[in-house]
This record gives C-alpha cells, sequence and structure tokens, in this order.
C-alpha cells in the first residue's frame, strides 16, 4: 500500500498536540516534511515524530511535493501557506480561521477549483456523529423556509485571549504557543477568529446560508474582543443573531446552541447539551439521538478526512467554501463593531 506523504507547516502547540499524533498512527501516511521556526524546536518535533525532513522554510517542504499538507502556522500566514501548498500541488488542510481577509479566503477557494484539489477547514464540529444527518435534514427542509436563526458560542478561552498565564495544561504540551497569537489584533487575536470561527462555520454549513450584512458590538479588553455580538441578514431574507465570547471557566465544556426557526418548525440543536429536537407547527416532533458526551468537540475527523481525500475516499464536511463564507462574516462583524455597529454590507 502506498503511503501519502503528509508535511506540516506551522507544528506549533495544536499541531504538535493534535494533527501530527493522528497522522502517526496512520499506517497509511508518511510524514515527510515539517516546518516552524526554532532550530531547537524544530529539531524536536521532527526527531519525536519521525519525519523525514525539516525545515524553518515553508518553501523548501513544499518543494519536496507532498499530497497533502496542513497548514497550522499564526492566523496571519495562513493565506500564503495555504496558496503555495495548493499551487505545489498538495490537498491541503487549513486550520481555522482560514484567512483573516475574506478575498484571501475566496482566492484560496479558486485555487483549489482550478487545481483540482481538496480544501477542508479545520472545524472539528462538522465530523462529530450525525451532525452531518442533522445537517442534510435542515437543507432539505426539515424546519421549512428558514426565517431566524441563533448562534451561540461560548468557550472556556479567556486565558488564551487575556492576560500572560495561558491555559494552565499548556505547561505540559509538547509546545507553549506564543501569545502574539492569539492576542494581537492585527493578527487575527481575540475571540471572533479564534472562536466564533467554529460557530460561524457550523451555522453556514448546517444551514446553507451566506450573510449578506452584519451589524455588530464587541466587549474589548487591551484591544482584544473577549465577547462579541452580532445581528446577521442572510441570502435568503432571513435574519439571524451570532454571539459568544470567552465566558466559561477553564476546563469546562464550550457552549455551542443553534436555534434555527423555518416555515415548517424549529430545530434545537444543543452541541453541549448532546441534544437535537425538531418541533412542528403541525403539532409533530421529532429528535436526533445523541449519546451523551457524543457530541464533545475534538478535531480528529478534519485530520482523517484530509488523508482520506488524498487517497480518493470520503466527503469534505469542512470545505473552503464554507471557511470563506465564516470568514467574511466575522470580518463584516469586526469592521461593524469599530464603526460603533454601523452595518456593514458583504
Amino acid at each position: 500500500m502506498r503511503q501519502t506523504k503528509v508535511s506540516v507547516i506551522g507544528a506549533g502547540w495544536y499541531a504538535a498536540e493534535n494533527h501530527i499524533p493522528i497522522l502517526k498512527r496512520r499506517a497509511d501516511v508518511e510524514l515527510d516534511g515539517v516546518c516552524r521556526l526554532g532550530a531547537a524546536e524544530l529539531a524536536r518535533v521532527r526527531d519525536h515524530f519521525g519525519f523525514a525532513f525539516a525545515s524553518k522554510d515553508y518553501r523548501e517542504v513544499l518543494a519536496r511535493r507532498p499530497d497533502a499538507v496542513i497548514t497550522a502556522s499564526p492566523h496571519v500566514l495562513h493565506y500564503q501557506h495555504a496558496r503555495d501548498a495548493l499551487e505545489s500541488g498538495a490537498h491541503v488542510l487549513c486550520e481555522k480561521p482560514m484567512t483573516i481577509a475574506s478575498a484571501d479566503a475566496w482566492d484560496l477557494v479558486r485555487r483549489a477549483r482550478r487545481l483540482g484539489r481538496h480544501l477542508l477547514i479545520a472545524n472539528g464540529y462538522h465530523y462529530l456523529p450525525k451532525l452531518d444527518v442533522v445537517a442534510g435534514l435542515v437543507r432539505d427542509g426539515a424546519v421549512g423556509t428558514i426565517e431566524q436563526v441563533s448562534c451561540q458560542f461560548c468557550s472556556a478561552t479567556r486565558p488564551v485571549f487575556s492576560g500572560d498565564v495561558g491555559f494552565e495544561r499548556w505547561n505540559r504540551t509538547f509546545f507553549r504557543p506564543a501569545r502574539s497569537t492569539w492576542q494581537d489584533p492585527s493578527g487575527g487575536g481575540g475571540f471572533a477568529y479564534g472562536q466564533l470561527s467554529h460557530s460561524v462555520a457550523l451555522m453556514l454549513w448546517i444551514t446553507g446560508l451566506r450573510a449578506t450584512a452584519v451589524s455588530a458590538r464587541c466587549f474589548m479588553q487591551d484591544g482584544i474582543d473577549l465577547h462579541d455580538a452580532a445581528t446577521v441578514s442572510f441570502d435568503n431574507g432571513s435574519v439571524g443573531t451570532v454571539f459568544g465570547g470567552a465566558s466559561v471557566p477553564e476546563g469546562g465544556r464550550a457552549r455551542l446552541r443553534l436555534s434555527i426557526a423555518g416555515s415548517k418548525g424549529i430545530a434545537d440543536i444543543d452541541v453541549d447539551l448532546d441534544r437535537c429536537e425538531f418541533q412542528m407547527h403541525d403539532g409533530t416532533s421529532r429528535s436526533v439521538a445523541i449519546a451523551p458526551g457524543e457530541w464533545t468537540y475534538n478535531c480528529v475527523g478534519p485530520v482523517e478526512r484530509l488523508v482520506d481525500l488524498s487517497r480518493g475516499t470520503g466527503e469534505n464536511l469542512s470545505p473552503g467554501e464554507i471557511g470563506a463564507k465564516a470568514t467574511e462574516l466575522i470580518e463584516a462583524m469586526l469592521r461593524s463593531a469599530k464603526s460603533d455597529g454601523q452595518m456593514i454590507v458583504i
């Protein structure tokens, strides 16, 4: 069996904790090239996981023509690294947020189409059991024509976006991330890009909608958004709210809840409660059975699917198109907040 050559650009905290170990467990994967800054850190990750090649220059990694590439560099570098990886001929898994600028995100989508390459975003929620079933029901009209959407996401990330202590568990991880990755507004630091990119992408994927206008406010601390709230208009004429913040105590399960109201009824998708119910205006109801803990977040699915797609199997449940739609909504939300809530038309 031919192994799939996979390289990693940006082998930092999360890549070393999640992406690379998942790849390492697969017998059909060859860990080919790895890139990160810091000579000692680069040597450590190369030797620990057994990469065939390592370089601080990502272009040298791509010159080896890997079959697939994971870009897990700081947010502001995602576009450059994913673009060049696609152009090298690789299928690409890009960490979220996909990019900082929506124009860059849509450029990646167009490049992937032109080159015939798979482009995935690391939206782990999409790969949890039965969420694809829920998405299919909603998009097939289970609640009728969508009229209103509410999307809430609150996570245990305050130490990431505030102060210089960080997560307590970072003291035991393979690498500790640089504070600037999460707390530099010019590089996409803050809750909106760092966390709402999860829930916004999930909302857009499940509903099939695209935002057309956004008005938002943010609670800021030291120039970083810790809490965000927006009203949104969508392309089918429906309206919605998107809100959340770094409010859950460290170690707690992120609160992710979607409410989707339509002409036939309403769907409540409470991910953190492992609950999904549809209630119809005709008095009927149905639920999707979810085992306790089955919807607890993990990011195994996108990494596994990158390899599968590279080998010609599987379905991309977190495509670049969804990442681009999420990026344009978040970008507009932050622009609106800076303009005292002015409506931004996308």
